[in-house]
């Protein structure tokens, strides 16, 4: 007679547990169990409890191959799913055997569950095992589907709506209702102010700073002390929520005419703009890929797009100040230059058509595309690529959850032709062609930050904190990636022959790149180096990079003064002819306003069920290596999150973005 003891882990969440029968059998290479009950004295599986359960054999079954679960109704008693998470089992020799499973379980629903140590698809060598990995995939490839909405846009997942996920892969229930109470929170108290849904333009500045009473933080504070002050609109080129524009200047545009005499009063005394060119302290943003690009119809008439430049310097207190902006790519006697010795008003409208691109780039690429939609096509490729025994799914796992979902919402409530971004000057059809041009644009090495911020010129520019956290931030992930990937792929050889891995790579290239070779993604991995370099960028895009973009949207945007969406009076074409009565016309509508001002407390809001980069709540390495590696990540992420906050304690304007105890695991809002 041999014994299994089997340590049974119903999940912690909102109704996990189960008063149905649970019967599990064990298989092994010598054999396979009975079918057997799971029953002890008293209330079995309750929610975020383990229990000890014993499986009975004549012999032993040798090495065990497979665990299968099954749930069956307790009485008449209506289906209540089961998340089991992990089952250990101990073996009547001794060996410990995690089976890891983080999955709800319905009733009549055979689970087979695979446990020991991670394997790559070239490792196996028992049919049953062989089998039960091929059956896996064809599985889950015909549940997670792709679907082509836009040939010139990365493709999606095929479902439609929520109900349509898979459990496991969404919201926890209580993420949900904290949602739910911030939107009737921010509507409640936007119909007691009288702003929500009103047509009216705002009377003066005072109101504007005064949209929400209950939601304020310390930087949306600051922004509305600071938002007219060129240092601090300099700053947020590199520190507030969109740093990916800015690049170094070494010689002018030709079609931005800006001459000596314009800005020599801006510049370091007894300088020159080529002198402090030459110094490497000019710098430009450019969005002359908006430029074409039809705007929004708003009421029969076009709203109004400026593809503008603005130049910025590196003063002698080492501060980035914007000294001249030209709103339109080719320069005229309409579309002066804007200087910051132009009438007041002149200058804060000059600067607010800049930020409405920027804001609307920041929204439809950077954040939307360059995050939430490669997210979906990582999430994707892993789920379909990767059994759950292979090391990295394993890996990868913590970098998926709640995206589909998220971008799934995001798709009717934000970014799709009724969504909140529709409002903006862009509109949505213009975001999406915006996004169309980024995207044959977008490179492997501009998702890659070190060389980002090579190819950018931006290696030495001051007080870039996004820059300054965020190099250190990919450095541990890749040195927590290299420490796995060596250790399952200790040469070149193995990762050519990893089917699994190769079809993981192909489908990332061809969903998210659409087989743009000269995106520089590879089709097919040939070194532990290049698996090693497009994980850490996977990891670093869904996590870092996504708080880079997403978690400042409150502090920064939702005081439209300071960034707005949507403009509605066209740009200036001379000078002299504005006044802040100019700015409040300009401006969105106190309707419009107040519903940016929602999205970026929605967006930018803290939930109960983050899960922190570098935690790995779900138990899935069996081994004792990945296990201490992924122990020394998460020290190393305590000591940078130390150091960033020692380093903020000095700053006026702290940057707590890239802070790894604000940085989520996954795209998941």
């Amino acid at each position: 007679m041999a014994e299994y003891k089997l340590a049974v882990t119903t999940g912690d969440m909102s109704n996990a547990g189960t008063f149905d029968h649970i019967h599990v059998t064990l298989i092994g290479t010598k054999g396979e169990s009975e079918r057997t009950e799971l029953d002890n004295f008293g209330v079995d599986f309750k929610t975020g409890t383990t229990g000890i359960y014993t499986v009975k054999t004549s012999s032993s079954l040798g090495k065990l191959l497979l665990l299968k679960v099954e749930k069956n109704q307790f009485f008449a008693l209506p289906e209540d799913e089961w998340y089991c998470s992990k089952i250990v089992v101990t073996t009547p020799e001794g060996d410990v055997i995690l089976f890891p499973c983080y999955r709800w379980i319905s009733r009549v629903e055979q689970v087979e569950l695979r446990g020991g140590k991670a394997m790559r698809v070239f490792e196996e060598d028992h049919p049953l095992l062989i089998d039960h990995r091929k059956k896996e995939l064809t599985l889950k490839r015909n549940l997670y589907q792709w679907e082509i909405t836009d040939e010139k846009l990365p493709h999606s997942s095929s479902f439609k709506s929520m109900s349509e996920l898979p459990a496991e892969i969404c919201f926890s229930t209580s993420k949900s209702l904290e949602m739910l109470l911030a939107k009737k929170m921010i509507g409640a108290e936007l119909m007691f102010k009288g702003l929500a849904g009103s047509t009216e333009q705002w009377e003066n500045i005072e109101d504007i700073k005064q949209i929400f009473w209950s939601k304020k933080t310390t930087m949306s504070e600051y922004v509305t002390e600071h938002w007219k002050d060129d240092d601090f609109y300099g700053f947020q080129f590199l520190n507030a929520i969109n740093p990916n524009v800015i690049k170094r200047c070494s010689e002018l545009p030709t079609n931005f005419p800006v001459t000596e005499e314009m800005v020599k009063p801006f510049l370091e005394k007894g300088s020159s703009l080529k002198k402090e060119m030459e110094k490497g302290k000019i710098f430009i943003c450019d969005f002359q890929i908006m430029d074409g690009i039809p705007p929004k119809v708003h009421d029969g008439e076009p709203l109004h797009v400026t593809a503008g430049l603005c130049l910025l310097y590196v003063n002698q207190e080492n501060k980035l100040m914007p000294i001249a902006i030209q709103l339109h790519q080719e320069p005229s006697e309409q579309n002066p230059i804007f200087l910051p010795s132009d009438s007041e008003t002149d200058w804060l409208l000059a600067k607010m058509f800049i930020k409405n691109a920027d804001v609307m780039q920041h929204q439809s690429v950077y954040h939307f595309m360059n995050t939430h939609c490669l997210a979906e096509i990582f999430t994707l490729a892993t789920l379909r690529s990767f059994p759950v025994i292979h090391p990295l799914y394993k890996l990868l796992v913590p970098h998926y959850h709640s995206t589909l979902q998220i971008n799934t919402m995001a798709r009717t409530s934000i970014f799709g032709p009724g969504g909140i971004l529709n409002t903006s000057s862009l509109g949505f059809d213009g975001m999406i062609e915006l996004m169309r041009r980024s995207l044959s644009e977008m490179t492997y090495s501009s998702l890659c930050l070190p060389e980002n911020i090579t190819a950018r010129g931006l290696e030495s520019i001051p007080s870039f904190y996004y820059r300054d956290d965020g190099l250190k931030l990919w450095n541990i992930i890749t040195s927590f990636v290299k420490a796995v990937v060596e250790y399952y792929y200790p040469s070149d050889s193995e990762v050519r022959k990893d089917a699994e891995l190769q079809n993981w790579i192909s489908e990332i290239f061809t969903h998210g790149f659409l087989g743009n070779k000269a995106s520089g993604f590879p089709a097919n991995v040939n070194t532990v180096g290049e698996v090693i370099k497009s994980i850490t960028m996977v990891i670093f895009t869904v996590t870092g990079q996504h708080a880079a973009v997403n978690n400042g949207q409150f502090d920064y945007n939702s005081l439209v003064l300071n960034g707005s969406l949507l403009l509605r009076k066209p740009p200036p074409t001379t000078k002299g002819q504005s006044s802040m009565k100019t700015i409040l016309e300009t401006l969105p509508n106190v309707g419009q306003s107040v519903n940016f001002a929602a999205m970026g407390w929605i967006l930018s809001d803290e939930y109960s069920d983050v899960v922190p980069l570098g935690t790995y709540p779900e138990e899935r390495f069996d081994e004792p290596a990945p296990k201490r590696m992924i122990k020394d990540f998460r020290a190393e992420l305590s000591t940078l999150s130390e150091e960033i906050t020692k380093r903020n304690s000095r700053l006026e304007v702290p940057y707590t973005y890239l802070n790894p105890t604000q940085i989520e695991s996954s795209v998941t809002i």
